[in-house]
């Protein structure tokens, strides 16, 4: 599955409505430890079942980045329900982030 990117007009109904875990990077393209880590979620967004991916760059949707008090990027969240159930930021290897996924 492709990497769903997030706006505040669809974050409603594919996150906090989505039926299955959904993984959230917040990030930005200045941002050195963001790009290092964007080609990761990208591999993780075509390897996961059962949970979607996607990804919101905090300059273009900073109302987003207020609501969920992503004060440095990048931020790693985890909703299910509707919920964050987890949270991590900064760079991670492949094996931390699909962790947070358990």
């Amino acid at each position: 599955m492709a990497v769903v990117h997030l706006t505040k007009e669809n974050f409603q109904k594919e996150v906090l409505e989505s039926d299955i875990p959904v993984f959230v990077d917040f990030w930005a393209t200045w941002c050195g430890p963001c790009q290092m880590v964007g080609p990761i979620v990208e591999e993780l967004a075509e390897e996961a079942e059962g949970v979607k991916i996607c990804k919101v760059d905090v300059d273009q949707q900073p109302e987003l980045a207020r609501q969920y008090k992503v004060m440095s990027i990048p931020t790693f969240l985890v909703f299910r329900d509707g919920e964050v159930v987890k949270r991590d930021m900064g760079y991670k290897p492949k094996d931390e982030l699909w962790d947070l996924l358990k």
